[in-house]
C-alpha cells in the first residue's frame, strides 16, 4: 500500500488489518464511537467475508492510529467505517486509509462508492468532498443519539484528479 513520502518519514504504516488487530481496533472503536460503537463479533463477521470485504490499519509505532473497512457487492461499493484517533487527525492518515478503500472500490470494478457520515461531524464530510463526493441524501435520526446520517456518493466513473477530487 503506497503512502505519501509524509506519512512515511512520520512513520506511519499501512496494512490489512488482521484477527489480531481486531481487539485494539475495537478499544478504539468504543473510544471514539461510545454511542454507535460496533460489538466486538461485528469485526470478526466482517474479516471473515474477504470475497467482500476489506479492512486495513495505520499503525506508528506498531500502535494502531486508524482503521477502515469496505464492503463491494458490484457495482457498489460501500464504507463501513473510517476512524482515526484524534491525536493523529489533520497528518493525512485518513486521506491514506480512504485513498485505499477507493482504489479497492476500483481493484473491484464498482460504479459507486457511498458512505454515511454524521451531519456534525464537518471534518470528515469536508475530506469526503476533497475527494470529490458528493451529498446525495439525508438519513433523519441514523445514529443512535438522534444525529442526521448525511449519505455521501463518488461516481468512480468520473476523472480523478491526483489528489482524489473530481476533475
Amino acid at each position: 500500500m503506497k503512502l505519501s513520502p509524509k506519512l512515511e518519514l512520520a512513520g506511519v504504516s499501512l496494512r490489512d488489518m488482521t484477527e489480531a488487530d481486531i481487539p485494539a481496533v475495537e478499544a478504539l472503536e468504543r473510544r471514539l464511537f461510545p454511542v454507535d460503537a460496533w460489538p466486538l463479533q461485528m469485526f470478526f463477521d466482517e474479516l471473515a467475508q474477504p470475497e467482500t470485504r476489506r479492512y486495513v490499519v495505520a499503525e506508528v509505532a506498531g500502535e494502531i492510529v486508524a482503521y477502515a473497512g469496505l464492503m463491494c457487492i458490484e457495482p457498489i461499493a460501500d464504507i463501513q467505517t473510517i476512524a482515526v484517533v484524534p491525536e493523529f487527525e489533520g497528518k493525512g492518515i485518513g486521506s491514506a486509509v480512504l485513498t485505499e478503500l477507493i482504489e479497492e472500490a476500483r481493484r473491484r470494478r464498482a460504479a459507486d462508492v457511498l458512505l454515511e457520515v454524521r451531519a456534525d461531524n464537518p471534518r470528515a464530510q469536508q475530506l469526503y468532498l476533497r475527494f470529490g463526493f458528493e451529498q446525495i441524501h439525508v438519513r433523519p435520526r441514523y445514529y443512535r443519539d438522534g444525529t442526521d446520517a448525511l449519505i455521501m456518493r463518488l461516481e468512480l466513473n468520473k476523472p480523478q484528479s491526483p489528489e482524489g477530487a473530481t476533475a
